[in-house]
């Protein structure tokens, strides 16, 4: 399905945040909510080189209706930075961090779950694990796919090497090419401590048409995060688990992606038994790019979710599950 109709409506005056630390396994982490607690519950979590505060325009269009809470992953912005190597990025224990935070400002009620990028991929650990079964209602996912899912989505088209199958893994490996390079040793750091630290506002300018300021910790998040890709990357491509979501998921495959192959969210009914996919006309910074869009799609999946009868959209956007492999 193509949608890029979906808006929610342009703030009015900002309303004011709140910052907090939550204790979390090995270290304080930095979160931030606006709005109501007695809402309903989203939890934003950022992608990589980001920090929370990426999600102040999504946030601010939909506290009006939901207690919107963001935080800084482990290792970016104002929370905790590991001091056990790569390790210490590992999915469980970004899961623990996720736990941690969710115990604070949820205790007793599930939340509904929003991510992008490296969030998508550390959340999508959060809702194929089996602890958190009932913790969370919904889970939208932007640029950043189950790990597992795509180490069995490569093996399948290698397995029946047919032209579009190769054709599609080719893809895949080309947009990643900046995975290699992080997976080098210190050279990833030094470069966001020297020149990308300071220019990324205007790498996003040039490459993504997306205009950012510059930011105070650019370079410290950046380097940090390349212990994401460290930790996790090939052991879960190489020795992929069966990992099944316990929540609806709504899927935004995000058709001008520079580094996220739209076709890796294709056939997720056999891992994801409520699924929604939407196929939306924008590029992998959508959220800050048009926070509108990202905003309405939010809102419009979180309502339905909650008891709102679905749109046409949502609708049509439904996807048939597959038997479990």
């Amino acid at each position: 399905m193509n949608t890029t109709a979906v808006h929610s409506p342009s703030p009015r005056a900002p309303i004011a945040r709140r910052h907090f630390t939550v204790r979390g396994p090995d270290g304080e982490l930095a979160v931030t909510t606006w709005g109501d607690a007695r809402l309903p519950v989203i939890v934003f979590v950022h992608g990589y080189p980001d920090n929370s505060s990426k999600w102040e325009d999504v946030a601010q269009r939909l506290c009006d209706d939901f207690f919107v809470v963001a935080y800084d992953v482990r290792g970016a912005g104002r929370s905790f930075t590991p001091t056990g190597g790569a390790g210490a990025y590992k999915l469980d224990r970004l899961c623990a961090d996720f736990t941690a935070v969710i115990d604070a400002v949820s205790p007793q009620r599930p939340v509904h779950l929003v991510a992008h990028d490296w969030g998508s991929i550390q959340a999508w650990e959060f809702a194929t694990e089996p602890a958190l079964a009932g913790r969370l209602l919904s889970y939208t996912t932007a640029s950043g796919p189950c790990l597992d899912h795509v180490g069995h989505w490569m093996r399948d088209r290698i397995a029946r090497p047919t032209p579009g199958n190769l054709w599609q893994v080719g893809k895949q490996l080309v947009k990643s090419w900046y995975i290699y390079l992080f997976h080098l040793p210190w050279l990833p750091e030094a470069l966001w401590r020297g020149v990308l630290g300071r220019r990324w506002h205007q790498v996003l300018r040039v490459l993504e048409s997306t205009s950012v300021p510059p930011r105070e910790g650019q370079a410290h998040d950046g380097a940090n995060g390349v212990n994401l890709y460290r930790a996790n990357m090939l052991p879960r491509l190489f020795g992929p688990r069966a990992r099944h979501a316990h929540a609806p998921v709504q899927v935004l495959a995000l058709m001008k992606d520079h580094y996220v192959n739209p076709a890796l969210t294709e056939n997720l009914g056999r891992w994801v038994p409520e699924l929604w996919r939407r196929e939306v006309q924008g590029g992998h910074w959508l959220s800050l790019k048009n926070p509108a869009l990202f905003a309405g799609l939010v809102r419009e999946f979180v309502t339905h979710i909650e008891g709102a009868p679905a749109s046409a959209a949502l609708q049509h956007a439904r996807v048939r599950s597959a038997p479990s492999p």
